[in-house]
């Protein structure tokens, strides 16, 4: 777990190493701030894109896993309808059967002296 965290922390600290890097090249090329600032807006831009990009990629997964999970959802629920209609059935089978037994042990027998 450990050596996880170690690699996430080396991960973070590299990525904003080489964004801070970038940040500092850029305000320091040999170039004017206009054309600076021009490349800042365009590259924003572009950053901008890609983040509304993955956004909608997530949004279509998101969607796609939640139209999954109502499928699943709504067979496992016939499932298990399914499973309690037989039980029931089962049961009912079991009680009249024990009804039957029942009656059969209630009812008076005939003596053969009352026949």
């Amino acid at each position: 777990m450990s050596d996880n965290n170690e690699f996430g922390a080396f991960l973070i600290g590299f990525i904003v190493g080489g964004l801070t890097g970038a940040a500092v090249s850029l305000l320091f090329a040999p170039q004017s701030g206009d054309k600076t600032r021009e490349l800042i807006q365009t590259k924003a831009i572009e950053l901008r894109d890609r983040a509304a990009e993955t956004v909608e990629e997530a949004r279509l997964h998101a969607e796609e896993a939640l139209e999954d999970a109502k499928h699943m959802t709504e067979e496992w629920a016939n499932l298990a309808k399914q499973q309690a209609d037989e039980v029931i059935k089962k049961g009912e089978q079991a009680l009249e059967e024990g009804r039957e037994k029942l009656v059969k042990t209630v009812e008076p027998k005939e003596t053969p002296a009352e026949s």
